[in-house]
């Protein structure tokens, strides 16, 4: 079992920042992927960015690459989301996700068996 805990969300005008953490306990050691999702009023919940927790390799979708940096501390067993840049667009609850994943659409929910409690970000313009 796995027990994800988000903050560092709030309310920011366009344009600013944002740093999003996930404290991660329990069986960590049992997923290869940490991930932040987001949903959005409305949308479905849709990946943001990925790391694996061997390696480091990062993934992004194509509406966070260029502003957002995930970056995971392992001796602090802490993920976090750097957001800059921030547009009213990336208003969303965010999750983060711990999980088994392969080399493909590592971006999808599926992967993903451990989800905490999210936190959310405002963006106005």
């Amino acid at each position: 079992q796995v027990h994800l805990v988000e903050s560092g969300g709030g309310s920011v005008q366009a344009g600013g920042s944002l740093r999003l953490s996930c404290a991660a306990s329990g069986y960590t050691s049992g997923s290869n992927c940490m991930a932040w999702f987001r949903q959005g009023s409305g949308k479905e919940r849709e990946g943001v960015a990925v790391i694996r927790t061997i390696g480091g390799g990062t993934f992004y979708a194509d509406s966070a690459k260029g502003r957002f940096t995930i970056a995971l501390d392992n001796a602090l067993n802490t993920l976090y989301l750097h957001m800059n840049r921030l547009k009213p667009e990336d208003t969303a609850m965010y999750y983060c996700a711990a999980g088994l994943c392969g080399d493909n659409d590592i971006l999808s929910r599926d992967h993903y068996g451990y989800w905490g409690q999210g936190t959310q970000v405002t963006v106005s313009s």
